[in-house]
């Protein structure tokens, strides 16, 4: 399953987070019981339940819709949503600590705890850039940040989803033509904490980071190419960011 912005549920919970920050908790609630209601898979339900989860007005409110979020997240066999086990187990942890249930407690913080593992996902990765390279070559940290002008990278970034690899590869600076490459990590990597539990539970964008280099093995002709339009949204939202880069 593919973590997309363009998913009609996402762009809801996207605009439910906006009224947030506007402090407009209310249609914020509406947006997210909106999502709900027109959810048609697991990972849309899950979403959808993991935002109206904190618009609860108790904690047994806030329990209920932790617990259907998991329910539905435990259908979805995937990397998608396995990243985001360690903040949903330690919610419900929070939650049996403030009903003075000690018990299911520590049981979820243990649930919690062993999840707290580096990420199991498998691949195929992928990295986008315009730099003309070749199969065999290495991609290596150092860089500098294509978000935040004069930043040099401590790590590599990468993807497990081909057409955030691309989205990333249309807003790398250089004039070059976009490209994605299949890379495979040489050491250890982890969850990119600058995305991790940020907007959206866990890591459903599959995006990584490692201070060891990239191995390029091949590349990718096609993906889902972002509109002009679209691409320069992307670049006025990154351009008005104001958040700190976790490097």
């Amino acid at each position: 399953m593919e973590f997309s912005p363009n998913n009609n549920i996402v762009k809801l919970c996207l605009q439910g987070m906006a009224m947030e920050e506007k402090g407009k908790p209310e249609e914020a609630s509406k947006l997210f019981l909106q999502a709900w209601k027109e959810g048609t898979n697991d990972f849309e339900k899950f979403l959808a339940a993991h935002y109206i989860a904190r618009h609860q007005k108790n904690i047994s409110g806030q329990l209920k819709w932790l617990e259907t979020a998991l329910q539905f997240a435990s259908k979805i066999n995937d990397d998608t949503v396995q990243s985001a086990y360690p903040s949903l187990y330690l919610n419900i942890a929070r939650c049996y600590e403030d009903l003075n249930d000690p018990d299911n407690a520590k049981k979820n913080h243990d649930l919690a705890n062993s999840f707290r593992e580096k990420p199991s996902d498998k691949g195929p990765f992928y990295h986008g850039t315009k730099a003309d390279l070749q199969v065999g070559d290495l991609l290596t940290a150092g860089g500098s940040s294509n978000y935040k002008r004069d930043l040099k990278m401590n790590h590599i970034y990468f993807t497990a989803l081909v057409n955030g690899a691309g989205l990333a590869a249309a807003l790398a600076k250089g004039d070059g033509h976009e490209r994605v490459y299949i890379v495979e990590p040489t050491g250890s990597f982890e969850n990119d904490p600058n995305v991790t539990d940020k907007k959206f539970p866990g890591n459903p964008t599959r995006s990584y980071r490692s201070e060891a280099p990239l191995k390029i093995v091949g590349e990718v002709a096609d993906w889902e190419r972002q509109t002009p339009e679209d691409i320069q949204k992307w670049k006025d939202k990154l351009a008005n960011n104001k958040g700190e880069i976790i490097n």
